[in-house]
This record gives C-alpha cells, sequence and structure tokens, in this order.
C-alpha cells in the first residue's frame, strides 16, 4: 500500500491555491494518555490544521523544549510503544482524511527496524516523517523504503545551514522542508523574524519544496507574521502547554481545539 504522500502535497499546494499557509500542528503521541492523543490529533484537524505532525515520544529529545519534554516524560511513563504512535496516526487520519506525519529521532526508528517502519506508517495511512536529528548524507536506507512505501521525507535546515548545505538537504527531501528556527527569549521578536524570513527565502532558492517554518509561534498575531513569508506555520508547544495547563483530559482537548481555530484565523488572516 503506498503511503500519503500525494495527499501532503494536494493538502500543501490547496493552501497555497488560496493564497495562505497552511497550518501544521505537533502534539506528541501518547499524551496525556494513547486514547486522549488521539483525540487531541482529530480536535487539531476539527480547529483548523491542514496537517498534524505526531511526536514519537524520546528520553533524550534534544530539539525540543521544556514544554514538549515535559509531554514525552508523561508519554513515556505510560508506556507509550511505536504501536501507540502508529496507532495515533492511523485513527487519526481514517476519522479525518488528513495528512499526518510522524516527528521522529532516528535512534527509536533505527531500533525497530526502518523497513518495518516504513511500512506499517504507510499501512497506517501516515503521510510520511519528519526526522530531525538524520543527517541527509547518512539517510539513503531510509529514503529507499521511504520512497518504496510513498511517504516523504522532511529534513530540518537552520539559520546555521550554509547555502550549499541546504542545497543538500533539500534535494534528498521531499514533502516540505522544516525550516527551524527561533523567537522570543533568544533576542528581540523582530530581528529573529527576520533571521526566519531569511532562512525561508535562501531555502527557497534551492528548491520547488514548500518550506515551513517551526518559531516557538503560540498565538493567531504570530502565526500571521510567520504566514506571510513561510508556505507553512508549523506549531506544537503552545498545543502542549494548552493540554499541560487544562483542569482534565477533556478541557485538554478542547483547549487544542480553540487554539487551532484562532491560528487557523491568523493563518487566513496574512490572506
Amino acid at each position: 500500500m503506498s503511503g500519503n504522500i500525494e495527499l501532503l502535497d494536494r493538502t500543501l499546494a490547496a493552501a497555497k491555491a488560496e493564497g495562505r499557509s497552511a497550518l501544521i500542528a505537533y502534539l506528541p503521541a501518547g499524551f496525556p494518555t494513547v486514547d486522549g492523543g488521539i483525540e487531541a490529533v482529530k480536535a487539531a484537524f476539527d480547529g483548523g490544521a491542514d496537517v498534524v505532525e505526531v511526536g514519537l515520544p524520546h528520553s533524550d529529545p534534544v530539539l525540543d523544549g521544556p514544554v514538549i519534554q515535559t509531554a514525552d516524560d508523561i508519554a513515556l511513563r505510560g508506556g507509550v510503544k511505536i504501536a501507540d504512535v502508529l496507532r495515533t496516526v492511523r485513527e487519526a487520519h481514517a476519522a479525518t482524511g488528513k495528512p499526518v506525519l510522524v516527528m521522529t529521532y532516528w535512534n527509536p526508528v533505527d531500533r525497530y527496524g526502518v523497513e518495518r517502519f516504513t511500512a506499517e506508517l504507510a499501512e497506517a495511512g501516515g503521510a510520511g516523517c519528519i526526522l530531525p536529528d538524520l543527517p541527509v548524507q547518512e539517510s539513503a536506507l531510509w529514503r529507499e523504503h521511504a520512497t518504496k512505501h510513498g511517504l516523504a521525507t522532511v529534513f530540518v535546515v537552520a539559520p546555521s545551514s550554509k547555502d550549499e548545505r541546504l542545497a543538500t538537504i533539500t534535494a534528498a527531501g521531499s514533502g516540505f522542508v522544516y525550516a527551524a528556527s527561533l523567537m522570543g527569549v533568544t533576542g528581540t521578536r523582530a530581528s529573529v523574524g527576520a533571521q526566519a524570513q531569511n532562512l525561508v527565502e535562501r531555502t527557497r532558492a534551492t528548491t520547488d519544496l514548500p518550506v515551513c517554518v517551526g518559531l516557538g509561534v503560540s498565538d493567531a498575531t504570530q502565526a500571521a507574521e510567520v504566514a506571510g513569508f513561510a508556505d507553512g506555520v508549523i506549531v506544537g508547544s503552545a498545543f502542549v502547554q494548552r493540554m499541560l495547563d487544562a483542569a482534565d483530559e477533556a478541557a485538554g482537548i478542547a483547549a487544542v481545539r480553540a487554539l487551532a481555530g484562532e491560528l487557523a484565523e491568523g493563518v487566513r488572516g496574512h490572506a
């Protein structure tokens, strides 16, 4: 069975045709529970997300901030397994018909087996994988199996990436390019926004793939700002924080739906 990279491509193209950025939400599997996590993904779509990334919780999520680390810890203490991540993808995609990716560090996939993981992700209806710590030069085996199963391989680029490196990364990727930047505590937002915009422009010079920005976006105003220069706006910690702050699971799921609605308005408002 081929995966859903075509669905992802169509979804991003449809947003572009509407003259707007896509809204991409990130939520960890198994948080606050496996069932609650599945409902949260559905709620993000219900609120207006175009695409959802399901995080595979990891004990050492080096690229994630404290909010997502906290959620990962809750999921891992709850005993979340790769099977639960795949179930989250399967049920969320089946319920919504929308593109669901997995975001994971490389080690769990390597241990599970690349062939097995790609086959099972495709069978679950997954659209692909974001692999933040897999170097492009070590990705041939993954890409071979991902291509065989119709899965997107999304690589991460950063402001520190030189132009030549950007070209190497984008040539190997599919689906979209994840442009990682920072906003808020590391400097004034205006200058960091300019840094992200510069990264998008440099990345676009190397590829026709959509360039989507994960920036610490937490509200509709910031979403609209990033939507002004990126093909997609990726929001993770803000969703997780709303769930951590909620009185109970049902309130957390409602908060995800509400935030997705606010962010979707921000993204569409820019259009």
